[in-house]
């Protein structure tokens, strides 16, 4: 499975970003999904994760009431919808997949990851 994550960008902080994820490959499997991102000097962290069906979601407290992670499996796609930004958002967010129907905060539990998008916040 080969993932692209895109959509990052220079925002002002209290703005809004849409960050998506493109799966191609061996699709056809169950895939939980999750985002996670790497803040200047800091080590990567875990954002949001989603399960196979969508039906469940899990936030990082940091970002939990202003994003939305997604997915349309239809078309491969996750998304992350970023509101109300702030400049500590600033980061690159990779996008990963993991062969099981439940996503979890630990990367290393993941089989796939994807090179990331930077997204920079301006106070």
């Amino acid at each position: 499975v080969q993932l692209q994550a895109s959509g990052g960008g220079l925002v002002q902080a209290g703005g809004s970003l849409r960050l998506s994820c493109v799966a191609s490959g061996r699709t056809s499997s169950t895939l939980a999904l999750g985002w996670f991102r790497q803040r200047p000097g800091k080590e990567r962290e875990f954002v949001a994760a989603i399960t196979w069906t969508g039906g469940s979601t899990d936030y990082a407290a940091s970002v939990k009431g202003r994003f939305t992670i997604a997915r349309d499996n239809a078309k491969n796609t996750m998304y992350l919808q970023m509101n109300s930004l702030k400049p500590e958002d600033t980061a690159v967010y990779y996008c990963a997949a993991a062969r099981t129907s439940s996503g979890s905060r630990n990367w290393f539990s993941y089989d796939y990851g994807g090179q990331g998008t930077q997204v920079t916040v301006s106070s």
